[in-house]
C-alpha cells in the first residue's frame, strides 16, 4: 500500500537529556513516533503496553505522529530518528543508500489489503485478459512491485503487453469513474471503491505466496540497537503479546470493541472501516516472525528482490550484493521463546 517513501505507518525513535551510554536507564526518554495504520501496534500504543513494557526497562515513550515517509527516510539518514516502520520497498532503497539499519519485525503482511481490481464490462475475467488492456498503478510502490512481479514470475504475461499508466490513488478513482481505465492495482480506501463496481481477479496475499510477499516493517538502526537491548527486547516482547492477542482473539474486533475504538481514537477514521481493513491485513505472531517465512529468510528475498525492482524504475543506481545485514531476527526470536 505504500511507496519507498510513504509506508502506511511510521515509528521514530530519538532520545533526549543524558546520553544513550553511561547514563541510568530512567533518564531516558524515547519519542516514538507514529503514522495512521490499522492493526495491534496502533491498539498498543493506545492501551499503554508497550509503555508499562518500556518504563519496566527504564525506558519512557514519548509518542508522536509524523506526517510523511520522506520525513521518517531523512531522520533515518540523520541519524536523529533510530527506530522507524518502512515498507519493503522502502526498506531496499534505504539501505542501499547506506542507511545502517535493521528490519526487526514485520509489522503487517499487506496481502489482501493491495489487489488487482478489473472493471465490470472490461472484458477482464483473469490476469490473461489483461493483454491491450489500461490498468493504472502507482508507479514504485509495493502495489506496482507485486502487477510487474505477478506479470512476470506467476501469470507469465509480458508486460509490454499491457498499457500500464502511473496515477496516484485519487487520479486512479476519478480515471475509474470516467471509465477511462479497465483495471487498477492500488491499496483502500481507493481499493474498496474500485470493488463496488469491479471484481478482484488477483491480490498480493496471492502473488505474495507465489512469489515475494511486500510488507510493513519495523527497522532500528544498527548502533541503536547495538546499544539499548533492553529497550528493544522490551518493545518486541510487548509487540509480541499484542500480535498474539489479536490473533487469538481476532472476531471480538469489532466495529464496537474496545479495541478497534483505540484505533480510531488514535489516526481518525470509522470503525467499520478499521474492521475491513483488519481483514484484508494479516499479522504474524512472534514465531511466525522468526521464522524462514519472514525475518529467517522470507524478508531477505522480499527486499532483495524490491532493490532489484527500484534499479529497473531507476529509482536507485545499483542493488546491493547482500541485504542479509539488513535482517535481524534477535528480537523476535527471543519473544518466541
Amino acid at each position: 500500500m505504500t511507496n519507498f517513501s510513504r509506508a502506511g505507518v511510521y515509528l521514530a525513535a530519538m532520545t533526549f537529556g543524558a546520553g544513550l551510554t553511561g547514563q541510568a536507564l530512567a533518564e531516558t526518554t524515547v519519542v516514538v513516533g507514529y503514522q495512521q495504520i490499522v492493526g495491534p501496534f496502533i491498539n498498543a500504543i493506545a492501551d499503554g503496553s508497550i509503555d508499562a513494557a518500556a518504563e519496566k526497562a527504564g525506558y519512557k515513550i514519548d509518542w508522536r505522529q509524523f506526517s510523511s515517509g520522506g520525513d521518517i527516510s531523512t531522520a533515518l539518514a540523520s541519524g536523529n530518528v533510530p527506530v522507524g516502520v518502512i515498507g519493503s520497498t522502502g526498506i531496499a532503497a534505504a539501505t542501499t543508500r547506506g542507511v545502517e539499519m535493521q528490519l526487526f519485525w514485520i509489522l503487517d503482511n499487506i496481502g489482501k489489503s493491495e489487489a488487482l481490481v478489473a472493471r465490470s464490462g472490461s472484458g477482464i475475467e483473469s490476469p490473461a485478459d489483461l493483454a491491450g488492456k489500461n490498468v493504472a498503478v502507482p508507479f514504485v510502490s509495493t502495489s506496482h512491485f507485486h502487477l510487474l512481479v505477478g506479470m512476470d514470475q506467476v501469470w507469465k504475461i509480458d508486460p509490454r503487453s499491457v498499457n500500464i499508466l502511473n496515477m496516484k490513488p485519487p487520479q486512479i478513482l476519478a480515471a475509474w469513474q470516467r471509465g477511462d481505465i479497465d483495471a487498477a492495482y492500488v491499496w483502500p480506501p481507493v481499493l474498496s471503491e474500485l470493488m463496488k463496481d469491479g471484481k478482484v481477479i488477483a491480490d498480493s496475499e496471492q502473488i505474495g505466496a507465489a512469489s515475494v510477499p511486500t510488507f510493513d516493517g519495523l527497522v532500528v538502526s544498527t548502533d541503536f540497537a547495538k546499544e539499548n537491548p533492553e529497550f528493544m527486547q522490551a518493545f518486541t516482547d510487548a509487540l509480541a503479546a499484542s500480535y498474539a492477542d489479536y490473533n487469538a482473539n481476532k472476531a471480538a474486533w469489532t466495529a464496537d470493541s474496545a479495541q478497534v475504538a483505540n484505533i480510531v481514537k488514535l489516526i481518525g477514521g470509522e470503525a467499520a472501516g478499521v474492521v475491513e481493513a483488519l481483514g484484508m491485513l494479516s499479522f504474524p505472531d512472534a514465531a511466525e516472525q522468526a521464522s524462514a517465512t519472514w525475518l529467517g529468510g522470507g524478508a531477505l528475498k522480499a527486499v532483495s528482490e524490491s532493490a532489484r525492482f527500484l534499479v529497473e524504475q531507476k529509482q536507485i543506481d545499483k542493488a546491493l550484493d547482500d541485504y542479509a545485514p539488513f535482517v535481524n531476527a534477535s528480537f523476535a526470536q527471543a519473544a518466541a521463546k
